[in-house]
């Protein structure tokens, strides 16, 4: 069976743009040069020999990288909700052991025992380093903007000799109150989450309702051109529209 030129052009593009797409959109994960390949010699695969299983491998493909994707966005938004909560507790941390006339080394030392992200900070306090520009290193990962502000509190108290105990504390509920804030936020978007997801479930229900009542959508979808093109058109919107809704997400994220 010959494939129709636009469901040919549809998963050239498609794996065209799995390939072209940078390895820094994916997530801090190292990139996988095997499955690019595996991308371009089924491109390929397709030119060469069209056939509709060809072109169902495309579409799945494209679909697992774009489902790989979008739960890794999801997966990088929880791993920044947790390092959050660990500056906050880092900072507490931090206010409790100075106020208690600890040294700043010790108490560092303290923090990184807990939080395991913090054990540079305290290695450059204790080999006699820049712990403020340590702290902003280590502030580059996400959900940990606090450090930021604790690195300035940090160098103010360097520079003046003042004590570090109120900054770490004001420090601590600056990021708290942050953190109230963002989850404020991510519960007001979760109902238009979880909507998107129902209506991507949507078209997998009314299948299985169309095989439940003697039809047989499945055979039209996956083994013939039209279906395909359907299948391919269908799960381009369907990406889109969840990819739009963690947009949307992200830009309302204070």
């Amino acid at each position: 069976m010959t494939v129709p030129v636009p469901v040919l052009a549809a998963a050239l593009a498609s794996a065209a743009v799995l390939l072209a797409l940078p390895s820094s959109a994916l997530g801090p994960s190292p990139p996988r040069p095997a499955g690019r390949w595996a991308a371009g010699v089924l491109a390929i695969a397709v030119v060469l020999r069209p056939g509709t299983w060809l072109v169902l491998c495309a579409i799945l493909a494209v679909a697992a990288a774009g489902g790989r994707l979008l739960w890794r966005r999801r997966a990088e938004t929880r791993s920044a909700a947790r390092t959050t909560s660990a500056v906050v507790e880092v900072c507490d941390l931090l206010a409790a052991e100075l106020g208690a006339g600890r040294p700043p080394g010790a108490a560092l030392d303290e923090a990184a025992a807990t939080w395991p992200a913090l054990r540079p900070v305290a290695d450059a306090c204790r080999l006699g380093g820049d712990v403020p520009a340590a702290m902003r290193t280590a502030a580059r990962a996400p959900g940990a903007d606090g450090l930021r502000l604790l690195a300035g509190a940090w160098a103010v108290s360097q520079r003046t000799g003042s004590g570090l105990a109120g900054s770490s504390r004001r420090v601590a509920d600056a990021c708290r109150l942050d953190q109230s804030t963002r989850r404020a936020v991510a519960g007001e978007l979760s109902s238009a989450r979880a909507t998107s997801r129902l209506v991507a479930a949507l078209p997998v229900l009314a299948l299985l309702m169309g095989t439940g009542s003697g039809a047989d959508p499945w055979s039209f979808l996956l083994a013939t051109p039209v279906g395909l093109a359907c299948l391919a058109g269908g799960l381009g919107i369907g990406f889109f529209g969840l990819w739009w809704i963690e947009l949307l997400a992200r830009a309302a994220d204070p």
